[in-house]
Order: structure tokens, then C-alpha cells, then sequence
């Protein structure tokens, strides 16, 4: 007799999976993959039918997708449309198809014509404005950060299968910062998101003296004029600031509008 699966008494339906990339560099996935000490108990919570970095059966018969990588060309536009069509719930999985990611820094350039010329000389490629997956298709959840953090991912998916409520922190990175003792970056010198990134990565690269960098967006309510203060108190050139908020895509339009400002002499 087949025995059922329950967690705390309430019985475990393992839903189809199917996990995709686009323009990225897969690493989200590898994430997963790399968490040898869970991944059977992760695998035990779903049935994985299409995982491309992961195995060679594939099936377009799911339910959740997890979908990694920004849209940068129409064939990944129309591949998405289907994945849309297929799944019940599609998951937006770290910072290029949550912003547009690190892809999305060509966006800065005017002209993509020259981009393209610059990388790939006379070779014919298309490539197009790097946009987030929402800019296509409903997405129903998003996981952040880059890559993302994979016992995240587990509680995610989860509370997914559980059908819990999922809720990402509302508080800045500062907090895990603090929590975990660290010496704050700005004392050191160094530029930091953390004041105005969302929290959930328990301040990863601050725990390893690199300042955030921001590849989980905009807390709620992100004061980033006071970061500026801060910033200028601490005489670190506008510019090194500028390069975290415009590197992920998270906070496009507010490095728009202080590059603006800096071109104005404001």
C-alpha cells in the first residue's frame, strides 16, 4: 500500500515543475542544484518534468514554472507566452526576469544598434532592450537576488505545496546586517544598498565585506534620499553609487533620475 505524504498531518500533493531560462547565465538554476544537502528533500516536495541544466526528459505537462533570465529577443518573448499557457503559477526566479538583471545595463545605451556592433562585430544576432518577464506575461510570484539564495527558494516552494501564504520581508538589508554583527560598509569606506535593498539574502555580501549591490530591489518604501545623504556625508563619489543602482535593474528609474540630475550639474 502506497503510503501518502504529509507534513504536520496535512497530506503533500507534489505538483508538476518546470524550470526554463532565458537570456541569463543559468545560475539560479545551479543554485538548486548545488544544495546537495536538501536537494533530495527538495526534490521529494515536486515532480521536476522539465529541467534542462538538470536532466534529459522533458515534459510541457506542469503546473508551477520557474522561469530564470530577462527577454531579450522575440523567440524568448514567444517562448514565454507558451510557458504562460502551460503553467498555473509562473515564478519570476532572481534578478532577470524579476528587473532585467545585469542584461538590462545595455539599456543605458541609446543605441542598441551600436551595442550589438560593439559585441559582436559584423556577426548577425538579434537583440533587443532587455526587459523582466513581466513586461509579457502575468507573473504570479517572484524569488529575488542574483543568484538566488537557495533555502529561500526551499521555504518558497514549500509553502507553495503547503498552499501557505507567501510573504517576502518588507525591512532593508541593514536589519539582517545588524543581526548578524556585521561592521557597517560605509564606516569602511565602501558604498551599500542595504539601507534601501529588500531583505531575504541575510545580508550576504555585507557578511563578506562587499557593500549590496541591490539584486533583490527596492525595499518598500526605499528612502533613497537619504541614502544620498549618506553618500555624500561619507564624500563617496555619486558615480560608484550610481553603478550599484543601475547593475540589476531594480532601481532603473531612480539611477535614471539622479544621472539626469548629475548631467543637469543639480
Amino acid at each position: 500500500m502506497k503510503t501518502e505524504r504529509t507534513f504536520l498531518g496535512v497530506p503533500l500533493v507534489r505538483p508538476k515543475v518546470g524550470f526554463f531560462e532565458l537570456s541569463s547565465c543559468e545560475g539560479c538554476q545551479l543554485q538548486i542544484l548545488n544544495n546537495e544537502a536538501s536537494l533530495l528533500d527538495f526534490l521529494s516536495l515536486v515532480e521536476i518534468v522539465n529541467f534542462r541544466e538538470g536532466m534529459k526528459e522533458k515534459s510541457n505537462d506542469y503546473e508551477i514554472a520557474f522561469v530564470e533570465g530577462s527577454v531579450t529577443r522575440r523567440d524568448e518573448e514567444e517562448r514565454l507566452q507558451i510557458i504562460r499557457r502551460n503553467a498555473k503559477v509562473v515564478v519570476a526566479m532572481g534578478s532577470c526576469a524579476c528587473f532585467g538583471g545585469v542584461n538590462q545595463l545595455k539599456n543605458r545605451f541609446n543605441d542598441l544598434e551600436w551595442v550589438k556592433k560593439e559585441v559582436y562585430g559584423d556577426y548577425p544576432i538579434e537583440s533587443r532592450r532587455a526587459q523582466p518577464i513581466s513586461a509579457f506575461v502575468k507573473v504570479d510570484l517572484e524569488i529575488y537576488g542574483c543568484p538566488i539564495k537557495k533555502e529561500e527558494l526551499e521555504k518558497i516552494v514549500t509553502k507553495l505545496v503547503l498552499g501557505q501564504e507567501i510573504n517576502h520581508p518588507n525591512y532593508p538589508v541593514c536589519m539582517e546586517c545588524k543581526a548578524n554583527e556585521n561592521i557597517c560598509l560605509f564606516d569602511l569606506g565602501e558604498p551599500c544598498l542595504g539601507p534601501v535593498t529588500r531583505a531575504g539574502c541575510d545580508s550576504w555580501c555585507p557578511t563578506n565585506r562587499m557593500g549590496c549591490w541591490g539584486c533583490r530591489g527596492p525595499v518598500p518604501a526605499a528612502n533613497l534620499k537619504q541614502l544620498e545623504e549618506i553618500v555624500e556625508q561619507r564624500n563617496i563619489p555619486k558615480e560608484r553609487l550610481l553603478d550599484r543602482l543601475e547593475c540589476f535593474g531594480g532601481f532603473a528609474q531612480a539611477a535614471q533620475e539622479m544621472r539626469d540630475k548629475l548631467k543637469g550639474g543639480e
